[in-house]
This record gives structure tokens, C-alpha cells and sequence, in this order.
């Protein structure tokens, strides 16, 4: 599809995961789909996705992207400086327990960007799709590159082979934080691959197909090398508006 607003098809994206009080996420969630989608997006950044973490209810996960490290700080200002925010946003803050867990991430090459335009985002008030999205997240040494190579190079043709094209593939951002005042996690070297499915059990039969798959050991074995920690896989239901789904 063809997108206008050199925001659609970001070259930086956050992945936030947010630490919620008991029992708050449909507040947040109904908040965020109300007043914080159409209004970030007219500062200059675009939502790209909004999520229940499936297993744990306190938690919300989201996506958003920018053209650059310099669109980001000023559509972020713009955002967080203008009245949306001072109205809304401190109602936002009091579900939140925590909200620092944040992945700065670009995509791992030009052709596992997320493929999304706003203009096709359901409007305020859709039902959440019968949608399964996995985010897995591999962890490799700081300044090393052999890990993202074997995601891209490897694991990546292995699931186009076996099931759906991932929406994206993304790594570590290694840029300074253009806006401090929403802290990151630095230090980090990260690879992260997000697929949608028709449920979870079509997830769980696509794994199972790349497990059997002739080459899946010899590319597992060679990632597991590279990798600091076992990969952890985001479980995640869309809401309503959220654009990757």
C-alpha cells in the first residue's frame, strides 16, 4: 500500500510495556483509543499497535513509530507539552505502576518494516479482533551483530516458509534518547519478530511446522550461541483500534 505521511512507515519504533494497577487496563485502554490515537498522530508519530498482554492482566503493551530520531523529539513534545495530554494524561498516569519498560527499536532491513496506513484504523468503538499477535524478543551481547544476522538471514526465510510473512522484524535503535523525559532501556541488543495469526492455536501449529522443518535446528542451535538469555515471547491481543493485528 502506498502511505502518505512519512510517519506510516516508521524507521523508529518504541515497544512499551506498561505495568498496570489492579484491575485498570480496560480503563486505560478505553482512555488511550478514545483521546491518544488521532491526537499523537497529529504531532507527527503513528500508533501502530495497542495490546493485552494474554498473560498477565496488568499489563498493556503498545507500539508506536517515527520518520527519524529528530521527528521523534519533536512530535513527542509537541504531544506531551500540548493540551491532549495536560487534560488527559494525568488520568492516564494514575492506572500506571510503571511505564519505563521501553524498547527503542528500527527495522532489521527495509523489507521487515511494519506495512500499516492510519487510514485504515478501525474507528473508536470497534470490538477487538479474534486476532493472536506474538512479539518474541531475542537478547544478544552489546556491539554484536552475529545474533540479528541469523534472525534476518536465517529464521525469518524459515517463518515465510512455514506460515505467515512476520509483520515486522526490528532491533536495537542504538541512537541517544532524543527525549529524555521518557526514559528507554539502554545498553540493549535486541532482535524482536511480530507475526499475527487467526488464533493461537494457528500460532502454535505455525511453530510446530518450523521445529520440523530440516533447517530449524541448525538455525535455532546458531542463534541459541549468539543469544545473553532464552528469548521471551509477548503473547498479545489486539484492542479494537489498533492497526497491527
Amino acid at each position: 500500500m502506498t502511505l502518505t505521511n512519512p510517519a506510516d512507515s516508521p524507521a523508529v519504533i518504541e515497544l512499551r510495556q506498561y505495568t498496570l494497577r489492579s484491575g485498570r487496563r480496560d480503563e486505560l485502554i478505553e482512555l488511550f483509543d478514545r483521546e491518544f490515537v488521532e491526537t499523537q498522530e497529529e504531532a507527527g508519530m503513528v500508533v501502530l499497535g495497542q495490546f493485552r498482554d494474554l498473560d498477565d492482566p496488568d499489563r498493556f503493551v503498545w507500539l508506536r513509530g517515527f520518520r527519524d530520531m529528530a521527528a521523534r523529539h519533536h512530535a513527542l513534545t509537541s504531544f506531551y507539552d500540548g493540551p491532549v495530554w495536560a487534560e488527559h494524561g494525568p488520568q492516564a498516569n494514575t492506572t500506571m505502576i510503571d511505564s519505563d519498560d521501553v524498547l527503542l527499536l528500527r527495522p532489521l532491513s527495509d523489507e521487515s518494516a511494519f506495512d500499516v496506513s492510519p487510514f485504515e484504523r478501525p474507528q473508536a468503538g470497534t470490538s477487538a479482533p479474534n486476532r493472536f499477535v506474538s512479539a518474541t524478543v531475542w537478547s544478544f551481547p552489546p556491539g554484536r551483530q552475529e545474533g540479528t544476522a541469523l534472525i534476518r538471514d536465517g529464521l525469518l526465510p524459515l517463518l515465510q516458509k512455514t506460515g505467515p510473512a512476520p509483520l515486522a522484524a526490528l532491533t536495537s535503535e542504538t541512537a541517544h534518547n532524543t527525549f529524555p523525559r521518557l526514559p528507554i532501556r539502554t545498553g540493549e541488543n535486541v532482535a524482536v519478530v511480530l507475526t499475527s495469526y487467526p488464533g493461537e492455536s494457528a500460532y502454535r501449529r505455525h511453530l510446530a511446522d518450523v521445529l520440523a522443518h530440516p533447517l530449524a535446528q541448525e538455525i535455532l542451535r546458531s542463534i541459541e550461541r549468539e543469544q545473553t538469555t532464552a528469548p521471551r515471547t509477548l503473547r498479545l491481543a489486539p484492542t479494537g483500534r489498533s492497526l497491527v493485528s
